[in-house]
């Protein structure tokens, strides 16, 4: 009988255990995961006033409302095509909206006939060229392939 005890007490001491242990790696690895560098950053023509933007109006210029940087100069959106995974994960992760909530704001821009849509770029290579080189423009990237010929704006 009181082995038996014995056997069920070092079971359950043995559970318990091993729950703090994954409790503690699940932790660990929440914290981490908080202080890591995103994996996506907002990027913008190297010329631009603006190093860091409030998220409210970084998903305004991506939802085409806001058209026009602070001291007037026009935006020009660049973004990968809806299904590519690059733009699931900024609209996600950055702009903390799902991607069709982008494609129904655009379309309804374009349907009232009060905006237009962003222009589509086939690549990230792409976006980085045409961001670099077209004024006013803004777009996104990994930020592990950022370059010097783009501003990284950081989201106030």
């Amino acid at each position: 009988m009181q082995t038996l005890l014995a056997i069920k007490f070092v079971t359950s001491l043995g559970r318990a255990l091993a729950l703090c242990l994954l409790a503690a790696v699940l932790l660990v690895a929440v914290a981490h995961a908080e202080t890591a560098e995103p994996v996506m950053v907002a990027i913008a023509y190297p010329a631009t006033s603006q190093d860091s933007i409030p998220r409210a109006s970084l998903r305004a210029i991506f939802g085409m409302l806001l058209q026009k940087w602070p001291g007037e100069t026009p935006t020009k959106v660049f973004v990968l095509r809806d299904d590519a995974p690059e733009h699931a994960t900024f609209s996600k992760s950055v702009l903390q909206v799902f991607p069709h909530q982008l494609r129904m704001a655009w379309d309804r821009q374009v349907f009232s006939g009060q905006g237009q849509y962003p222009e589509s770029v086939g690549s990230l290579q792409e976006m980085l060229a045409r961001v670099a080189s077209t004024p006013g423009a803004i777009g996104y990237a990994r930020a592990s392939e950022v370059n010097q010929n783009v501003r990284v704006l950081k989201i106030r």
